[in-house]
């Protein structure tokens, strides 16, 4: 029998799997409570792009986890957030020992973001791997260096993987130019490998599910391959899940919504030259147009 091929990721795809109805009387706990683990010395920005994607794609209530050095910095950058410090390695990255602090919050959390902005990858490993069974009745999203505890095997848990091509590389000891020629393939099979729903990201990005099932996606622009675009999606994926949504409607309203959003600020600026941090913004107006169309 053939392999299926993926299905065409569109706005119609996306109105048949509506994000969660609030009600008048709503408020912020019915929106669901997004953790975001990320940042470093290096690179404290990324976890204020995932974290404020997460809040543009409308969840009520925002945790930052970051290294101690960097955390007094991000509260004051996106004062809307909750923000914990924790204990990070001397290479940067988180220590293991910071999974006691998080531990009390990890019941009410309902999706976590996990990796942007992360340094050393064996240290901080160890951490993710410590760190996944407390948040087993929350819907991870891994991104960056947090995606290599894949190498512990397949997960037990709603996970969701946005790796692009080079690190789909690291992770799965492929050469890159295989993956570039077989994405679709290659994404099937991590996602069957690690029962994972797993986004590849690229000027095509394939969304595929550990059942086989498969989505693409070729409405992005070359302007969202800029620094700190990855970041953002992972938290608009993670706002989503937060919402209530399961893995793979997450990911494809991330995907589309994210690129939606390049189109609107390609048409501004031009095809490149627009920032990471200008994507998010843009997310809301998007969201409201496309589920009044539903």
């Amino acid at each position: 029998m053939a392999t299926p091929r993926a299905r065409a990721l569109t706005e119609a795809a996306l109105r048949r799997w509506p994000l969660p109805a609030l009600g008048a009387d709503a408020d912020k706990e019915s929106r669901g409570h997004v953790l975001v683990v990320a940042g470093s010395r290096e690179i404290p920005g990324a976890a204020l792009l995932a974290a404020t994607a997460a809040l543009r794609a409308g969840a009520g209530k925002l945790t930052i986890a970051a290294p101690e050095p960097v955390a007094a910095g991000l509260a004051l950058a996106i004062p809307e957030a909750r923000v914990i410090a924790l204990a990070e390695t001397r290479a940067g990255g988180f220590h293991a020992s910071g999974c006691e602090a998080l531990a009390p919050i990890a019941e009410g959390v309902s999706a976590l973001v996990m990796g942007p902005g992360m340094l050393d990858e064996a240290r901080s490993v160890l951490f993710v791997r410590e760190l996944l069974p407390l948040f087993r009745h929350s819907t991870l999203v891994l991104d960056a260096l947090a995606m290599s505890v894949v190498h512990e095997g397949a997960f037990a848990q709603p996970v969701v993987l946005t790796p692009h091509a080079g690190e789909m590389a690291h992770l799965s000891g492929l050469a890159k130019e295989v993956i570039c020629a077989e994405p679709l393939a290659v994404a099937r099979e991590a996602a069957r490998r690690w029962n994972a729903c797993v986004a590849l990201k690229g000027a095509v990005t394939h969304i595929a599910e550990a059942d086989g099932a498969a989505w693409r996606f070729d409405g992005g622009g070359p302007g969202l391959a800029t620094s700190g675009s990855g970041d953002t999606l992972a938290g608009l994926i993670g706002g989503f899940a937060a919402r209530g949504l399961p893995p793979l409607q997450a990911c494809a309203w991330g995907v589309l919504m994210h690129a939606r959003a390049g189109a609107v600020l390609a048409r501004h600026y031009g095809p490149m030259g627009y920032l990471a941090r200008e994507l998010s913004a843009q997310v809301p107006a998007l969201m409201h147009a496309l589920e009044r169309r539903r």
